[in-house]
């Protein structure tokens, strides 16, 4: 007699099932309704086919659409696929080479077969018709495993270059396998895959653009054409994203900071920011503000050099570990001579800083420190360099010369979770002050890092512990751990800020350092005489200020509170007499502290109102010859058509109020 297997579903129950039962098969017992929303299995955690035979004893969960995570992976896993097969079926000889799913669908890599020019935007329509055919067809999506002779004569015989020669690359002793649609394609793949093409919806995907890509991410191979395309669930979901893709482009803090005037970029320093009068003011603004918040924390400011001795970096573990995205710098006077070198290969090297955190050790090193004058917090707005490629800069949101509100604690072991509970509460406040909703996530030890596993044990002991006394370790706070993630130095606590239109940034972060001050030697003398080691606390809100003002920008599309607006008021004369009683209404705003500017050119009021609004000022004041009369001012605030009619003295209490940072209310 054959012996039965036990399977221990989500609840805690037991069913006795024969070898060779599929998941789907268990689905269809527990009842129909299952049996048709079932996508896939969790066999002892791991996601599987659900039509993979089962051989063991295992714990069992079926996914369905509502573990959407897990569902939309498996349906743009397969959306990949079937892109794949689609382009195939319409251009025979077409290579194909990898196919991922990604945050918001997938793409695959493909080669164009000889004699016809890659593949553009206009085959996009093309591709789309013969996927929904495929899905339509509601082919079954098989699982068999192959040898790797099998897979390279496969693909060898089809002139599949690029599969083969992957193939061949393979771990001798990993199981490979293929997946069949029906029985016309195949694809090797992991998986795992869905029962068939027709479970997926042939009206929730998009394919969106196409790019080119090198074989494997290098220059020196072939050059292919990637398709990129967005999948979902279901229709509804496509058309939220969609919608969301259209406001985040009218968002854009690339093209809102031209017609704003904040700031602009150009060649000549790639990926460094020239900002303008009133993109510096918004910066000014959030300085001043993150000041303020600093000392009334207890941190103390200080400024450190922008350029180090590359054996700082060393022992901090930097130039082994990121030195391929420092800038260096000789330090020797170069040679001005036209046919000589412009440098020797003598020069001992030196580092544009990437980060803050070595300089404050060296800061903190001063002198000798007392257990009694911990903690230490060093704070710093610290501009900072990082070498990343032409490829990867983008606006603000990416940048090679970047300013951070940065800070470091020195601690005792004692004094960690106390900090760290501190700057969640801090952190908090901040956010709160710009109407951010935000998640907290633990980034757990990587594989490759510095330190003993006693150390990491303890610093993410402590981390954890303070988010429980913070009352955030919860589900409100979208409280999670995420295995691997850490720092090569240190786990940490990051902020996941989410947006207007549903976008999360990942922005404030706490680092909880015990190598660095060992690295360094950074020392206190505690209260047995002794030398003993800080914990080192590296901590920012905002990240970096280019960063967070983009942020901002597309979160407000724009429309900055009052009190960050560079312009805050712009008074608008109709007629020419009234050009005295609007340089007085200017004054008055002045006087208050308002940042005012007025508008006295022979234009219409309705093009000097299209103009501010373009520029994303709060309130314009129109003043014609009945506001001189009655020294009245009519409001019109932005984003609103009525206008209304208040006294000059409203008004500046008014807009004195609501240019009042939100932290000195």
């Amino acid at each position: 007699m054959t012996e039965m297997l036990k399977i221990t579903l989500p609840d805690g129950s037991e069913r006795q099932v024969a070898p060779g039962t599929t998941p789907a098969e268990i689905a269809a017992d527990i009842g129909p309704g299952l049996a048709k929303a079932a996508l896939a299995a969790r066999v002892d955690g791991e996601v599987r086919d659900i039509m993979r035979p089962l051989e063991r004893d295992v714990a069992l969960s079926l996914i369905t659409a509502k573990d959407e995570a897990d569902a939309l992976e498996l349906v743009r896993h397969d959306y990949a696929h079937v892109l794949a097969e689609a382009v195939q079926a319409l251009w025979p000889g077409t290579q194909i080479t990898f196919g991922p799913a990604t945050d918001d669908g997938f793409y695959y890599d493909v080669m164009a077969p000889e004699g016809r020019d890659p593949f553009s935007m206009d085959d996009l329509p093309a591709i789309e018709e013969k996927m929904r055919e495929i899905i339509r067809a509601d082919k079954p999506l098989r699982r068999e495993v192959w040898s790797r002779e099998q897979l390279i004569e496969k693909w060898q015989s089809e002139g599949e270059t690029f599969k083969a020669e992957w193939a061949a690359e393979l771990p001798e002793n990993e199981e490979l396998t293929v997946y069949w649609s029906g029985d016309d394609w195949l694809d090797m793949c992991r998986g795992p895959h869905l029962a068939s093409t027709g479970k997926l919806d042939p009206q929730a995907f998009k394919l969106m653009r196409v790019a080119g890509a090198y074989w494997r991410g290098d220059q020196k191979n072939a050059q292919l054409t990637r398709i990129y395309g967005t999948g979902w669930l279901n229709k509804k979901q496509l058309n939220a994203y969609l919608h969301r893709l259209e406001e985040a482009q009218k968002r854009d803090h690339r093209k809102l900071g031209q017609e704003m005037d904040l700031f602009h970029l150009q060649q000549e320093a790639h990926g460094s920011v020239f900002w303008h009068p009133k993109g510096y003011r918004i910066w000014r603004e959030l300085e001043s503000y993150m000041r303020r918040k600093m000392d009334g924390a207890g941190y103390r400011e200080i400024k450190t050099p922008q350029v180090m001795d590359a054996r700082q970096w060393e022992k901090s573990g930097h130039w082994g570990k990121y030195r391929e995205n420092m800038f260096v710098i000789p330090d020797e006077v170069p040679n001005t001579e036209d046919d000589a070198e412009l440098v020797s290969h003598d020069a001992e090297w030196m580092a544009l800083k990437p980060m803050n955190c070595p300089a404050h050790v060296l800061v903190f090193k001063q002198g000798i420190t007392s257990y009694r004058d911990l903690p230490v917090r060093l704070g710093e707005m610290g501009c900072c360099h990082r070498n990343e490629p032409h490829g990867a800069l983008h606006g603000l949101m990416r940048v090679r010369q970047f300013t951070q509100d940065d800070a470091h604690i020195f601690c005792t072991e004692d004094q960690v979770i106390e900090e760290t509970r501190r700057f969640c509460e801090l952190a908090d406040t901040v956010y709160a002050d710009f109407g951010f909703t935000y998640e907290i996530k633990l980034a757990l030890r990587p594989e490759q890092r510095f330190g003993s596993d006693e150390d990491w044990d303890k610093a993410e002991a402590e981390l954890r512990q303070a988010v429980v006394d913070a009352g955030m370790a919860t589900e409100e706070y979208g409280w999670e751990e995420l295995p691997g993630e850490g720092a090569f130095y240190a786990p940490k606590l990051e902020w996941h800020l989410t947006d207007a239109i549903g976008r999360t940034w990942q922005v404030g972060t706490i680092q909880s350092d015990r190598v660095l001050p060992e690295r360094l030697d950074a020392s206190y003398v505690g209260e047995d005489g002794e030398r003993h080691r800080p914990v080192m606390l590296h901590r920012a809100i905002f990240g970096s200020y280019e960063r967070f003002i983009g942020i901002l920008i597309e979160h407000f599309a724009g429309r900055l509170p009052v009190w960050l607006a560079p312009v805050q008021a712009v008074v608008a004369t109709i007629v020419s007499d009234a050009d005295d009683y609007a340089n007085e209404v200017e004054a008055k705003l002045a006087a208050a502290g308002i940042r005012v500017e007025t508008d006295l050119r022979n234009e219409k009021i309705n093009y000097k109102v299209r103009e501010h609004s373009v520029g994303k000022v709060p309130v314009i004041l129109a003043i014609g010859h009945r506001e001189v009369e009655e020294r009245t001012v009519t409001v019109r605030r932005l984003g609103e058509k009525q206008t209304s009619v208040t006294s000059l003295t409203d008004i500046v209490s008014e807009l004195s109020r609501s240019a009042t940072p939100p932290d000195l209310l």
